[in-house]
């Protein structure tokens, strides 16, 4: 898997969130924003990482910093997952993929000896001229919200 690279220019978006608004990158211009891949809503992993995401979300938001999740999920499973978890901040519906295929989220997984393809678990943190500041490419459910706080906190300083 061949990722995006810091310096780059975010690929332009348009998609819809969980409630049916449309959403594009160029929406968020003059802030920064981690958008946040992940493989399904409701599923362990995905949910620790929401989870996560959620409970610093205060402090993305003190920051300036906008997050949004995204999935091959529908918009009508976002909203649930949203509503389960008391997610605070956007999922974004890419159901067509090409939100996934432009970031490069998209590629081949296996699971028990079987290949497939699936959303790989990546991040990328990009700046307020919308060009790629950081890529995550492994990550951690359940720590990643903190390690992109800590990664940003480290180089404001």
């Amino acid at each position: 898997m061949s990722l995006l690279q810091v310096g780059e220019k975010a690929p332009d978006f348009n998609t819809t969130d969980q409630n049916g608004a449309k959403v594009a990158l160029k929406d968020y211009r003059g802030r920064k924003v981690v958008l946040y891949f992940y493989p399904k809503d409701n599923t362990p992993g995905c949910t620790k990482e929401a989870c996560a995401f959620r409970d610093h979300f205060t402090e993305f938001k003190k920051l300036g910093i906008a997050v949004l999740g995204v999935s091959v999920d529908s918009e009508k499973s976002h909203k649930s997952f949203v509503a389960k978890y008391k997610l605070p901040f956007t999922l974004l519906a890419d159901t067509e993929r090409r939100i996934v295929t432009a970031y490069q989220a998209w590629g081949a997984k296996s699971l028990y000896g079987q290949t497939y393809m699936g959303t790989h678990r990546v991040t990328y943190l990009i700046d307020e001229a919308g060009r790629i500041a950081a890529v995550f490419p492994k990550v951690k459910p359940d720590q990643h919200a903190g390690e992109i706080l800590a990664q940003i906190r480290g180089s404001q300083t």
